[in-house]
Order: structure tokens, then sequence, then C-alpha cells
């Protein structure tokens, strides 16, 4: 796959690149936590709805790292969008999800960024839903304290990059900006508010772009 370059924001003053979460571990918000913990894309959608219903004790019984066998082939039976996130790796002990990025493909693929608390410095990964296949190799590293919202997209880029998906399904042109973004489900984290922000205005740079009728050299249709 061609690598896609990421897009230039023409304009950051609205977006804190700089921000860096105070902790990704405990003490945290109840909410906070059981959002972190959970990586079935349409429970985590639950979720929310549940936690700003104030349906706490719900919310609590629905949040988990991973679905039975069982219960997982039910949900992909209701539909495969249901699938999306129940593939990716079980979080280890003291490890949560900081942030996510799921698109509109049948399956509703999720991959998100791990961060595991270690003696001394945060260990990261970045997972699919398929193994690792979707990902570049350099897809771990560490920090001494939590990253910066730009050092996480920077490091999120280069394990999977959005755009090289982006430029697979829409590079041929043909497409406008409001379908594009529309391809781009959700990007979510608990502990960046700003991240939705961030990839909308790069994703919405990268679209307007390609919005022509041209196509684009070396890009395939899925």
């Amino acid at each position: 796959m061609p690598r896609t370059a990421r897009p230039e924001l023409p304009n950051v003053s609205d977006v804190d690149l700089a921000f860096r979460p105070k902790a990704y571990f405990g003490p945290l918000p109840l909410t906070t936590h059981l959002l972190a913990r959970t990586t079935g894309a349409e429970r985590k959608s639950a979720l929310r709805r549940l936690i700003a219903a104030g349906r706490i004790a719900e919310a609590s019984a629905l949040a988990s790292s991973k679905l039975s066998v069982i219960d997982r082939e039910a949900l992909g039976r209701l539909h495969p969008a249901f699938m999306g996130g129940e593939y990716l790796p079980d979080l280890k002990p003291a490890e949560v999800e900081i942030a996510r990025i799921t698109i509109a493909s049948v399956t509703r693929d999720v991959t998100s960024v791990y961060a595991r608390r270690g003696r001394q410095r945060i260990y990261y990964r970045v997972v699919d839903d398929y193994a690792g296949e979707t990902l570049a190799p350099k897809r771990t590293r560490t920090s001494r304290q939590p990253l910066t919202l730009g050092e996480l997209e920077a490091f999120f880029s280069v394990a999977w990059s959005l755009y090289d998906v982006l430029a697979i399904n829409f590079g041929h042109g043909g497409h406008d900006v409001d379908e594009i973004l529309s391809f781009v489900v959700g990007v979510e984290s608990a502990f960046y508010p700003q991240i939705g922000m961030l990839y909308a205005k790069r994703v919405t740079a990268w679209a307007t772009a390609r919005s022509s009728n041209a196509p684009a050299a070396g890009c395939e249709v899925l």
C-alpha cells in the first residue's frame, strides 16, 4: 500500500497539540475507567449513552475488555457492524485504551492505542481487529509521561495510517467531502478531548484536496 502523507492543518489555534493528560491510570473517574476498558465499538457507544443518562450501574455491567466467543458470535449474526472492536487483543492488567479510530467498513473496523503502566515508563502498542495485519512494523513505543496529543497522533499515524485507508477507498476521486468524512465513524479518546476535532480537520483537508473527479495515481478501490 502506498504511504500517504499526513495533511497539514492550516490552522491549529483551536486544537492544542501540546495537551498532555495528567495520567492514564488510577485514580480515574469511574466513567473514564469504564470507557477505557471496553473494546467493542457498539458496546462502547451504548456505554456512552448509559453514562449520559446517568445509568452507571447498567454501564458497569456492560463494560468489559472482551466478550465470550458465544456472545461475540451472537452479535455478529445480528449485523457484521457489531463485530467492530470485538476482535481487538485483550487488555493486559494495568492497560487501558487511550484512543481509537473506527471506520465504516462492513465490520466497523477499529484500530486502537493501548497504554500499559510499567515501573518507570509507559508502554504503548497500536492494535487492530486483524491480529496486526493492517499495521506497520513500528507499532510500539514508550514514554516517561503521557503523550501529548501531537505525539499520540504522530505515533498512531506511523503504526496505522488513516490516510492510506482513505486513499484506497476514495483516492480515485469523484467523492464529496461529506462522503469521505462519514467513512470515519469516530475518533475517540477518554483522555484527549480534542482528538475528534483534530482528525476532523485533518480528514477535511485531505478530502478537500481530493474531491475532484481526477483519479489519483497508484490508488486502488476496495
